[in-house]
């Protein structure tokens, strides 16, 4: 039963898993803001989404999952987390830019809520189909 109702969401359910695991590695780079040799963080969110939904983004052949929802969209993420260039060095070493994380966690909320929004549409209009359109 898994398979419909990820088709029926689209990639916003594999979408929103990587939106928090995106979340979390920001918050950890804000939290780390102030630790020497601490080295920030990010996710490459269309590779990682890209990866979830079964190719790399490169041209490359997509998994194969012969069992639905095998492939952890969070695993990917997990995957594609590289080191953030820093804008401007530090003599600690530390390469967080907290206005570029809390920026970049501000559009990464953003893009949250616009997923959930969409999911939140989706159940509505499932539920008026349902129940045509009374109540």
């Amino acid at each position: 039963m898994s398979q419909p109702i990820d088709n029926l969401f689209g990639m916003h359910t594999g979408a929103l898993a990587l939106w928090q695991r995106r979340t979390e590695v920001l918050a950890s780079n804000l939290a780390n803001a102030d630790t020497p040799g601490y080295l920030a963080r990010d996710i490459d969110f269309r590779k990682a989404l890209a990866a979830a939904a079964g190719g790399a983004g490169d041209g490359s052949l997509p998994l194969a999952a012969p069992t639905p929802g095998q492939i952890d969209p969070v695993q990917q993420a997990n995957d594609t987390l590289a080191y953030r260039v820093p804008t401007q060095p530090s003599m600690d070493g530390n390469t967080v830019d907290a206005q570029v994380e809390q920026a970049a966690f501000a559009a990464n909320s953003v893009h949250y809520q616009a997923s959930l929004a969409f999911i939140t549409a989706q159940i509505r209009m499932l539920r008026t189909a349902i129940t045509g359109g009374q109540g």
